[in-house]
């Protein structure tokens, strides 16, 4: 349990966000699986954008479980404060500044993870930017530009003193991008070196490894990102972990068929059956790659995973989707129970 401003957050689990994949409906699927906090896509700091589809759909709406937090990108401190005051206006009560994403379109705007060479220009912005709302400001960065630059721990001290009031890390430099394994010494260096919340994040795809991170690094939280896709109840499995010091039972496959089906029935109603239908498939392919990974020792080594995936791709109806995951969870039922019998 930690607070950001006045908020207190319940949960040391907190959701990432990733562009295409936390919208509405998986925000709310995470957070009923006891995710402490989440956030929405990431949005452009520049607001005459914000008029297309793909942003309005991305921008906070009121109804949302509170803390409502939203993540802003850019790289001119005016058009960032602007952007915050926008997105405060629509309802967020936290906003995040994003300083961690390695894509090229982003740090080739020079925004994002390639603000982290420009230390002057990362305190004008954070300075900017909590002027101009009254709600409290984050911030989300990488250990630095590279793993020769790494100065994570310096633009955490310009974080504190411009005013941010939580910190998240992602265990890689810019230059890795996702390569490599993520390392938690500089994650834990500057919990130590700085006195508000810090969330770590970059590879925590399991219980035990959440509790290795938040012992290793002491930090206030630990953020999950790709280790969700597929698998929102990670975050009920992490706090069962942490609270019971051991393993929580595997979701009955009852349960799972219930989320998934549910899940695809919010993304049918919240982007209509023809945008809903093509953005189930890629949630549909993430929660085979688990029911695959997951029910490999329950002898189900014969279902054509790659295969399912292939013929759900190509629905082209939604109550097909919904038929196709209800005859999914039959077969597998009864071929579990023919194994066991």
């Amino acid at each position: 349990m930690f607070h950001i401003g006045p908020y207190q957050i319940h949960s040391p689990v907190v959701l990432a966000p990733m562009a295409g994949i936390t919208d509405q409906p998986f925000r709310r699927l995470c957070k009923q699986f006891g995710a402490g906090m989440v956030t929405a896509e990431m949005l452009t700091s520049d607001t005459k954008l914000w008029h297309s589809r793909k942003s309005q759909q991305r921008i906070i709406d009121k109804n949302e479980a509170e803390p409502r937090a939203v993540q802003i990108a850019g790289a001119e401190p005016a058009m960032l404060a602007q952007a915050a005051q926008a997105c405060v206006e629509h309802g967020a009560q936290i906003v995040d500044i994003n300083m961690g994403c390695p894509a090229k379109k982003v740090c080739n705007k020079a925004a994002g993870s390639a603000l982290l060479r420009d230390e002057a220009l990362v305190t004008d912005i954070l300075q900017q930017v909590v002027a101009a709302v009254d709600v409290p400001v984050t911030l989300k960065i990488r250990t630095g530009w590279s793993p020769e630059e790494r100065n994570g721990l310096k633009v955490a001290r310009i974080a504190e003193d411009s005013g941010i009031q939580a910190l998240t890390v992602h265990g890689r430099s810019r230059a890795c991008r996702f390569k490599g394994e993520a390392e938690y010494d500089t994650i834990a260096e500057i919990v130590q070196s700085i006195h508000i919340p810090v969330i770590a994040n970059g590879d925590i795809t399991n219980p035990h490894k959440a509790k290795q991170v938040l012992d290793h690094t002491q930090a206030a939280a630990v953020m999950v990102g790709r280790g969700a896709q597929g698998r929102p109840w990670i975050f009920q499995e992490i706090n069962h972990y942490l609270q019971e010091q051991k393993t929580a039972p595997l979701l009955s496959l009852e349960t799972i068929q219930t989320t998934i089906s549910q899940h695809l029935e919010a993304l049918h109603q919240y982007y209509g059956d023809y945008l809903g239908l093509r953005i189930a498939r890629k949630h549909m392919g993430w929660y085979l790659q688990t029911l695959a990974a997951d029910t490999v020792n329950t002898h189900t080594a014969n279902f054509d995973w790659s295969g399912l995936r292939q013929t759900f791709n190509k629905l082209e109806d939604c109550q097909q989707q919904q038929h196709y995951v209800e005859q999914l969870f039959d077969d597998l039922i009864k071929t579990i129970e023919e194994q066991a019998a």
